[in-house]
């Protein structure tokens, strides 16, 4: 196996693009091809400031890493969810690699924000923890960006992560998550732009990079993980990938290039502003709200917090 470049001895096999590539050539293609993806899906105007969210991660680190050298202002976002040794860990990885690279990084800490964190969240709001914590992040990350002044965030969702949910949403068809699915989700009035300059990139590609580029990063799955729909989604997808290389980014791109503009022609949701917190809604009172304003009134039914304890959604930012 050698460098399709050079002709050395290569580091990292890309069965399903069909060539390999040594270490130096594979970092090079790497960012190549992330701003290849950035300019072809105008993702980002170049030098813009982006806010990144990090969590820890291979993928949001090596995304961090990759916007840094395009020269793009890049700040990262950590959020801590309060989920025991594994948040903590998570933190001390992010705050490694900002300061070695002198990188700016924002923190906010769901617990000191709101008074609970993950684990307490979805005992008090009666969701499965995956889902409070993924409609926080959305919520704060979003909040973050629009009140610091970013037109953009990106995030470090590869080709698994964006096949797995397409699978899943035609597993169990919903038409607007379908409409909504694509590397760039654009900003609307009280709302960031969403950019995955990953998504073209397999799980196992972006874990070359972090490798090669010695970055350190949390090993570790979320403990919240166990029986996610979307791990067996991926297991399936691996299986039928095995046998047909290539077929995951054949999939993702098929949807995208020929399905989706299909979908499109559909009315466009209308958003208002949430009675609470005067983000965009589709109801009176956000999703957000409503679930911290029920655990609110669950926790002083439980005298967790004093009678007078009242939600506030604006999150608290910590700049390190």
């Amino acid at each position: 196996m050698v460098c399709k470049v050079c002709g050395q001895k290569a580091q990292v096999e890309l069965r399903s693009r069909g060539f390999s590539l040594c270490k130096e050539h594979y970092l090079e293609w790497f960012v190549k091809e992330t701003e290849r993806a950035i300019r072809r899906h105008r993702m980002l105007q170049p030098g813009e400031p982006v806010l990144v969210a990090v969590s820890g991660g291979k993928d949001s680190l090596a995304l961090w890493d990759v916007l840094w050298q395009l020269g793009y202002k890049a700040v990262g976002l950590h959020l801590q969810l309060g989920i025991g040794a594994y948040s903590e860990r998570s933190l001390q990885v992010t705050q490694a690699f900002a300061q070695e690279r002198a990188l700016e990084l924002w923190v906010v800490d769901l617990r000191q924000a709101y008074g609970f964190g993950v684990p307490e969240l979805a005992e008090l709001s009666g969701r499965v923890a995956c889902s409070a914590c993924g409609l926080s992040k959305r919520y704060i990350i979003n909040q973050v960006a629009v009140e610091g002044g970013f037109r953009v965030v990106a995030t470090g969702h590869n080709l698994d992560d964006e096949a797995a949910v397409l699978f899943g949403n035609l597993l169990n068809p919903q038409e607007d998550a379908l409409v909504r699915q694509g590397p760039v989700l654009p900003e609307r009035p009280g709302l960031a732009a969403r950019v995955k300059p990953f998504f073209r990139f397999s799980e196992r590609e972006v874990l070359s990079y972090t490798l090669l580029r010695e970055i350190r990063y949390l090993h570790e799955e979320c403990p919240n993980a166990k029986g996610a729909k979307s791990l067996l989604y991926k297991e399936a997808l691996n299986l039928v990938e095995r046998e047909m290389p290539g077929a995951k980014l054949r999939f993702l791109e098929g949807f995208l290039d020929r399905i989706r503009p299909r979908l499109q022609g559909a009315e466009e949701v209308r958003l208002q502003e949430c009675e609470r917190c005067g983000y965009p809604t589709t109801g009176a009172v956000c999703s957000f709200c409503r679930m911290w304003d029920a655990v609110y009134r669950r926790a002083k039914k439980r005298r967790l917090l004093p009678e007078e304890a009242e939600f506030q959604p604006q999150a608290l930012v910590v700049r390190l």
